[in-house]
């Protein structure tokens, strides 16, 4: 009974991994899963939650600041203070030491501080602001960067994949061949050199397939590091990841005003607008109010706990305003002020060249999508006639009118046009995913 149980155990456990094994991975799913568990994107979701907390301690520095101090002092040795007495009479003088304090003396105080005017602490409640709002913003960015690394991942890893297809088609096709000019030279049918020749080309054949292999696979680790998956998961990708379709956006103008990139930057102009203002502030004279109550008592003896032993307590209150006015110092305010300006028009400049940038990606991505169109067209007749070739030349040379050499060139020239078709296929599926973050709909690609 034990025996069946570990049985089923493992015939349960193999079926679990046969399942997950065969569980597709398509592109939409590759980027749902890198949003959730890259570590990007999890950094960036930390960033906007943490930018609750900058406008908190911001916000702070508006609020009343109360603060209790309390203090003990032991005095073993009182100071003693000369004192010259004068009698008015005789006009004698005299001089004596009389100490002033207690041995102990206990202070305990409440103070209240708040800010009436104070225009950098006004700049900063609004900059804290715009901090949530350029995070908020950065996070998106960097899930559409995330999003174009997965894109071109997934779309490399499947490309590789197709090419391990052809080779192993290649492979069996030759494999075929081989073993039919085996059984004919085992009848005296068929020449040495023949078989020797096919021999070589199956084992090459091969040694590209391991090859081809060792690269998927290194792919595949590469797209799970994007994703964020784990080495050991297994990836099946659906038959579909490299169908062509027309895209508008080809022939349509792309308005690169609503770019993410382009958000980022002018989200920073406003901090950076906010960051001057605050300099500027620094010119304006500040007001607090203040308020303090306090609690005293000083004796020869320990002054808590202690009943009527000598220590006497009183309190103590205050209220007031403090103005502060800068008149001078040194220029340091228009120093600052000024290289806040200097960071802004960098700034600028940045965005210029960012914007420059980004129409040339565009345009560069509609003449990529309208060569990789005419060039898939042109790589599929030439797949069709490249099969059709190795058929016919298949069908010659079974007939004794074609060459070993001519089956063979026609078997790697029909392999050949199938890659180069699955490059032309991959070389437009990374131009696609250029044009669609053009446009600025790259999250168009999860499909919901």
């Amino acid at each position: 009974m034990k025996t069946i149980r570990i049985l089923a155990s493992l015939l349960l456990g193999t079926m679990v991994f046969q399942s997950h094994a065969q569980q597709q991975l398509s592109l939409s799913d590759a980027i749902k899963f890198a949003l959730q568990n890259k570590a990007d994107a999890k950094k960036a979701g930390l960033d906007v939650a943490n930018a609750e907390s900058k406008i908190a301690e911001v916000r702070s520095s508006a609020l009343p600041q109360v603060n209790l101090t309390s203090s003990l002092n032991l005095n073993p040795k009182i100071q003693q203070n000369a004192i010259t007495m004068i009698d008015g009479k005789t006009g004698e003088s005299t001089t004596m030491f009389i100490e002033f304090g207690q041995k102990w003396q206990s202070t305990n105080a409440v103070s209240l501080t708040q800010q009436l005017f104070n225009q950098t602490v006004f700049t900063g409640l609004k900059a804290a602001k715009t901090t949530r709002e350029f995070y908020v913003i950065n996070k998106t960015l960097t899930d559409e960067q995330l999003i174009e690394k997965v894109a071109n991942s997934y779309y490399d890893v499947y490309q590789s994949k197709l090419q391990l297809k052809t080779i192993e088609n290649n492979l069996e096709s030759t494999t075929k061949t081989r073993d039919v000019i085996e059984g004919l030279f085992k009848n005296g049918l068929a020449k040495k050199i023949d078989l020797d020749r096919t021999n070589v080309a199956v084992t090459n054949l091969k040694a590209s397939r391991q090859q081809v292999i060792n690269a998927v696979e290194l792919k595949e680790n590469a797209l799970k590091f994007v994703i964020g998956m784990q080495m050991s998961e297994q990836i099946a990708m659906p038959t579909s990841t490299f169908e062509t379709v027309a895209l508008n956006a080809v022939y349509e103008p792309i308005d690169i005003t609503n770019r993410t990139e382009i958000q980022v930057l002018s989200k920073q102009n406003e901090l950076l607008e906010l960051n001057k203002k605050a300099e500027v502030s620094k010119y304006y004279p500040t007001l607090s109010f203040t308020a303090n109550y306090g609690y005293m008592g000083m004796g020869p003896v320990f002054p808590i706990f202690s009943k009527n032993e000598g220590v006497k307590w009183n309190s103590y209150n205050g209220v007031g305003l403090n103005l502060s006015i800068p008149i001078f110092n040194g220029f340091l305010t228009r120093s600052k002020v000024r290289q806040a300006q200097i960071d802004i028009d960098k700034l600028q400049v940045d965005i210029a060249d960012t914007k420059l940038a980004l129409n040339l990606a565009a345009e560069n991505s509609k003449v990529q999508i309208k060569n990789s169109l005419l060039t898939i067209e042109s790589n599929r007749k030439n797949v069709d006639l490249a099969k059709s070739v190795l058929e016919d030349t298949n069908n010659n040379y079974k007939n004794g009118l074609a060459t070993l050499t001519d089956l063979l060139d026609a078997e790697n020239a029909y392999a050949d046009a199938q890659n180069n078709l699955n490059t032309s296929l991959l070389d437009y599926k990374i131009a696609e995913v250029q044009l669609i973050k053009a446009n600025g709909n790259l999250k168009s690609l999860i499909k919901e």
